[in-house]
């Protein structure tokens, strides 16, 4: 089944993984036994793999999702930015997947920094419309969403309306940005429907694993954090203190530990509300380890979907 035969027939499940930078983590992670071999076993619609342009992963992002492709087990889906990209670079990149077999992406806008340096795509949408009009129908294309608004502040309005551009430009579906508040995701959400932007939306959700990554993801999406969430972080906070004697917290493990309980649980909770809301799809952030994701999937009843096609 398709990505977007499962957005529009049952909840969709895929997963993201990164390409690593050394041989061995490359066979860990595409090998026998590895990561995807892992994930395979949980039904996903597709494994997307990130992609920086120019940069020392690109290489290994086509071998990643070459991988994903050999082993037929689910769609590889490709980043693919407008950021660092010419008309020629991005035409010929986009043919090589082509080539491969590749037929999915997620066109993003990338670095903005890359986009005043030689890129001939400003935003999005004319990313989205080249693909159109260079290669048909040829791929399926997802397009970020924004629950909280676009990452450089500007308000909710302005996010509605790029999602509009790339509805009408011709991107199939829609994955979200990190968003830890369903209060805000809801109210995003009926936004765009009533404002007529009827694409399917998957999810996208990073578990809650590591008070450092966690702190650090939700800083860096200038996201707000949920009642319960800071409950969990602040109860098992981990803090040099300067007015004591020996100022390291001596509990460290047992906190992570309970920190990465805690996390697992309120994930799980995520999902459900999520799905509740009527997304079409849950997309997970592996940072390339299955076993939490195996974890997650499970507990949340992701792996029902394959049996009642809800």
């Amino acid at each position: 089944m398709s990505v977007m035969d499962a957005l529009r027939r049952r909840a969709a499940l895929s997963f993201e993984v990164f390409p690593p930078k050394t041989d061995a983590g490359m066979a860990q992670l595409c090998g026998e036994d590895g990561v995807l071999h892992h994930l395979y076993a949980l039904g996903p619609d597709s494994v997307s793999c990130t992609y920086s342009p120019g940069g020392s992963d690109a290489g290994k992002n086509l071998a990643v999702l070459d991988a994903v492709q050999s082993d037929g087990r689910c769609d590889p889906v490709t980043h693919f930015p407008c950021a660092g990209n010419t008309k020629e670079s991005a035409r010929r990149q986009l043919q090589t997947y082509l080539d491969h077999g590749i037929r999915h992406i997620l066109a993003l806008r990338g670095d903005s920094s890359g986009l005043r340096a030689g890129s001939d795509f400003p935003s999005v949408p004319e990313l989205v419309d080249f693909i159109r009009r260079e290669f048909g129908s040829a791929f399926t294309i997802a397009v970020a969403g924004a629950p909280e608004g676009l990452p450089d502040s500007r308000p909710l309005e302005a996010e509605m309306e790029l999602l509009r551009r790339k509805q009408d430009s011709g991107a199939d579906y829609i994955i979200t940005r990190l968003c830890w508040d369903i209060d805000a995701f809801r109210y995003w959400l009926d936004a765009i429907r009533a404002s007529g932007i009827q694409l399917p939306v998957e999810a996208g959700i990073l578990p809650v694993l590591d008070q450092a990554e966690t702190v650090g993801e939700v800083l860096s999406h200038s996201s707000a954090i949920p009642k319960s969430l800071c409950r969990i972080i602040a109860k098992n906070w981990i803090l040099p203190n300067p007015f004591v004697k020996d100022p390291f917290d001596a509990d460290v493990e047992r906190k992570k530990a309970d920190f990465r309980k805690a996390g697992i649980e309120y994930t799980v909770t995520q999902i459900q509300a999520y799905r509740d809301c009527g997304v079409g799809g849950i997309h997970l952030l592996t940072r390339n380890r299955y076993e939490d994701a195996v974890l997650i999937v499970r507990e949340s009843g992701l792996l029902d979907r394959l049996k009642t096609g809800s």
